[in-house]
Protein backbone atom coordinates (compact mmCIF):
# COMPACT_ATOMS: atom_id res chain seq x y z
CA UNK A 1 0.00 0.00 0.00
CA UNK A 2 0.57 3.42 -0.59
CA UNK A 3 -1.55 5.53 1.77
CA UNK A 4 -1.35 9.76 1.30
CA UNK A 5 -4.07 10.76 4.08
CA UNK A 6 -2.88 12.38 6.91
CA UNK A 7 -0.15 14.85 5.38
CA UNK A 8 2.62 13.13 7.97
CA UNK A 9 4.65 10.52 6.29
CA UNK A 10 4.95 9.00 9.51
CA UNK A 11 1.10 9.11 10.49
CA UNK A 12 0.80 7.88 6.96
CA UNK A 13 3.65 4.86 7.24
CA UNK A 14 1.42 3.28 10.33
CA UNK A 15 -1.48 3.22 7.88
CA UNK A 16 0.23 1.45 5.29
CA UNK A 17 1.95 -0.77 7.79
CA UNK A 18 -1.43 -1.60 9.89
CA UNK A 19 -4.50 -2.99 8.46
CA UNK A 20 -6.17 -2.46 12.00
CA UNK A 21 -4.29 1.36 11.59
CA UNK A 22 -6.02 1.58 8.77
CA UNK A 23 -9.48 0.55 9.98
CA UNK A 24 -8.94 2.52 12.92
CA UNK A 25 -8.51 5.67 11.13
CA UNK A 26 -11.56 5.03 9.26
CA UNK A 27 -13.27 4.65 12.40
CA UNK A 28 -12.70 7.52 14.05
CA UNK A 29 -13.31 8.92 10.73
CA UNK A 30 -16.24 11.07 11.93
CA UNK A 31 -17.46 14.69 12.75
CA UNK A 32 -13.74 15.49 12.53
CA UNK A 33 -11.58 16.61 9.61
CA UNK A 34 -10.39 13.05 7.99
CA UNK A 35 -6.36 13.68 8.05
CA UNK A 36 -6.71 14.48 11.99
CA UNK A 37 -9.02 11.20 12.40
CA UNK A 38 -6.26 9.45 10.11
CA UNK A 39 -3.31 10.26 12.67
CA UNK A 40 -5.50 8.89 15.31
CA UNK A 41 -3.37 5.77 15.29
CA UNK A 42 -0.23 7.11 14.75
CA UNK A 43 -0.84 8.96 18.47
CA UNK A 44 -1.70 5.64 19.84
CA UNK A 45 1.69 3.74 18.60
CA UNK A 46 3.05 6.93 20.02
CA UNK A 47 1.99 7.13 23.56
CA UNK A 48 0.39 3.64 24.07
CA UNK A 49 3.31 2.17 22.16
CA UNK A 50 1.11 -0.20 19.89
CA UNK A 51 -1.73 -0.41 17.60
CA UNK A 52 -1.60 -3.74 17.98
CA UNK A 53 -5.37 -5.20 18.77
CA UNK A 54 -5.03 -7.32 21.42
CA UNK A 55 -3.28 -4.87 23.47
CA UNK A 56 -5.56 -2.09 22.66
CA UNK A 57 -8.92 -4.50 23.49
CA UNK A 58 -6.90 -5.49 26.91
CA UNK A 59 -5.99 -2.55 28.42
CA UNK A 60 -7.57 -0.77 31.32
CA UNK A 61 -10.71 1.64 29.31
CA UNK A 62 -9.79 4.53 31.87
CA UNK A 63 -6.25 4.47 31.11
CA UNK A 64 -6.40 4.20 27.57
CA UNK A 65 -9.46 6.86 27.51
CA UNK A 66 -6.94 9.22 29.17
CA UNK A 67 -4.34 8.38 26.63
CA UNK A 68 -6.82 9.32 23.91
CA UNK A 69 -7.87 12.73 25.59
CA UNK A 70 -3.84 13.63 25.63
CA UNK A 71 -3.64 16.96 23.51
CA UNK A 72 -3.41 16.30 20.63
CA UNK A 73 -6.10 14.07 21.53
CA UNK A 74 -7.14 11.22 18.96
CA UNK A 75 -10.35 12.88 17.86
CA UNK A 76 -13.01 15.59 18.91
CA UNK A 77 -14.78 13.55 21.08
CA UNK A 78 -11.38 11.34 22.94
CA UNK A 79 -13.39 9.78 25.49
CA UNK A 80 -15.96 7.73 23.64
CA UNK A 81 -14.24 6.81 20.49
CA UNK A 82 -11.24 5.61 22.70
CA UNK A 83 -14.14 3.23 23.94
CA UNK A 84 -15.49 2.64 19.84
CA UNK A 85 -11.53 2.45 19.40
CA UNK A 86 -11.12 -0.25 22.19
CA UNK A 87 -14.37 -2.19 20.90
CA UNK A 88 -13.13 -2.13 17.29
CA UNK A 89 -9.70 -3.98 18.77
CA UNK A 90 -12.12 -6.47 20.67
CA UNK A 91 -13.90 -7.40 17.60
CA UNK A 92 -10.66 -8.01 15.50
CA UNK A 93 -8.94 -9.75 18.26
CA UNK A 94 -12.11 -12.15 19.27
CA UNK A 95 -13.39 -12.69 15.40
CA UNK A 96 -10.26 -12.50 13.49
CA UNK A 97 -7.45 -13.60 15.47
CA UNK A 98 -6.01 -9.71 15.86
CA UNK A 99 -5.16 -9.45 11.65
CA UNK A 100 -7.53 -6.97 10.71
CA UNK A 101 -7.07 -7.75 6.96
CA UNK A 102 -8.95 -11.17 7.31
CA UNK A 103 -12.34 -8.96 7.48
CA UNK A 104 -11.39 -8.29 3.68
CA UNK A 105 -8.81 -10.54 2.71
CA UNK A 106 -11.67 -13.31 3.67
CA UNK A 107 -14.77 -11.44 2.37
CA UNK A 108 -16.45 -14.08 -0.27
CA UNK A 109 -17.44 -10.95 -2.27
CA UNK A 110 -18.50 -7.41 -2.14
CA UNK A 111 -21.28 -8.18 -0.77
CA UNK A 112 -19.78 -9.66 2.34
CA UNK A 113 -17.14 -7.59 2.77
CA UNK A 114 -19.50 -4.72 2.74
CA UNK A 115 -21.51 -6.89 5.89
CA UNK A 116 -18.43 -7.25 7.60
CA UNK A 117 -18.01 -3.69 7.83
CA UNK A 118 -21.31 -2.98 9.02
CA UNK A 119 -21.22 -4.62 12.00
CA UNK A 120 -17.85 -3.23 13.23
CA UNK A 121 -18.46 -0.19 15.68
CA UNK A 122 -19.01 3.03 13.90
CA UNK A 123 -18.95 1.96 10.89
CA UNK A 124 -22.92 2.31 9.15
CA UNK A 125 -23.25 1.54 5.93
CA UNK A 126 -21.93 5.15 4.08
CA UNK A 127 -18.69 4.60 6.17
CA UNK A 128 -18.66 0.66 5.07
CA UNK A 129 -18.95 1.82 1.65
CA UNK A 130 -16.18 4.40 1.90
CA UNK A 131 -13.95 1.83 3.22
CA UNK A 132 -14.69 -0.42 0.59
CA UNK A 133 -13.99 1.68 -1.64
CA UNK A 134 -10.53 2.72 -0.12
CA UNK A 135 -9.19 -0.88 0.00
CA UNK A 136 -10.34 -1.08 -3.64
CA UNK A 137 -8.79 2.23 -5.11
CA UNK A 138 -6.03 2.46 -2.61
CA UNK A 139 -5.05 -1.04 -1.61
CA UNK A 140 -5.85 -3.59 -4.55
CA UNK A 141 -8.19 -5.04 -2.41
CA UNK A 142 -10.97 -5.64 -4.96
CA UNK A 143 -13.47 -8.58 -3.97
CA UNK A 144 -16.06 -9.58 -6.56
CA UNK A 145 -19.01 -6.95 -6.82
CA UNK A 146 -17.37 -4.69 -5.25
CA UNK A 147 -18.21 -1.88 -7.47
CA UNK A 148 -21.92 -2.71 -6.55
CA UNK A 149 -21.62 -2.37 -2.89
CA UNK A 150 -20.00 1.25 -3.05
CA UNK A 151 -22.09 2.71 -5.36
CA UNK A 152 -20.77 6.42 -6.60
CA UNK A 153 -17.62 5.79 -4.14
CA UNK A 154 -16.44 3.13 -7.12
CA UNK A 155 -16.81 6.50 -9.41
CA UNK A 156 -13.43 8.17 -10.35
CA UNK A 157 -13.56 11.53 -8.98
CA UNK A 158 -13.02 13.35 -5.29
CA UNK A 159 -16.04 11.86 -3.41
CA UNK A 160 -14.57 10.64 0.24
CA UNK A 161 -10.88 9.83 2.03
CA UNK A 162 -11.07 6.82 -1.01
CA UNK A 163 -9.81 9.57 -3.59
CA UNK A 164 -7.21 11.53 -1.65
CA UNK A 165 -3.52 10.67 -2.40
CA UNK A 166 -2.13 14.20 -1.71
CA UNK A 167 -2.88 17.37 -0.38
CA UNK A 168 -4.64 18.61 -3.84
CA UNK A 169 -7.18 15.58 -3.89
CA UNK A 170 -7.69 16.35 -0.18
CA UNK A 171 -8.74 19.62 -1.13
CA UNK A 172 -11.28 18.47 -3.99
CA UNK A 173 -12.85 16.03 -1.33
CA UNK A 174 -13.56 18.93 0.88
CA UNK A 175 -14.53 21.40 -1.84
CA UNK A 176 -17.02 17.92 -3.26
CA UNK A 177 -18.15 17.52 0.51
CA UNK A 178 -18.62 21.28 1.13
CA UNK A 179 -20.65 21.53 -2.32
CA UNK A 180 -22.98 18.52 -1.04
CA UNK A 181 -24.02 20.12 2.17
CA UNK A 182 -24.34 23.41 0.90
CA UNK A 183 -27.31 21.71 -2.15
CA UNK A 184 -28.25 19.74 1.08
CA UNK A 185 -29.11 22.86 3.07
CA UNK A 186 -30.62 24.57 0.04
CA UNK A 187 -33.25 21.92 -0.24
CA UNK A 188 -34.24 21.79 3.34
Amino acid sequence: MAIHITGDPAADQVLDESPFALLAGMMLDQQYPMEHAFRGPAKVVDRFGSIDPAAIASADPEEFAAMAATTPAIHRFPGSMAAKLQELARIVTEEYDGDAARIWTEAADGKDLLRRMKALPGFGTQKAQIFVALLAKQCGVRPDGWEEVVGDYALDGYRSVADVVDGDSLQKVRDHKKQKKAAAKAQA
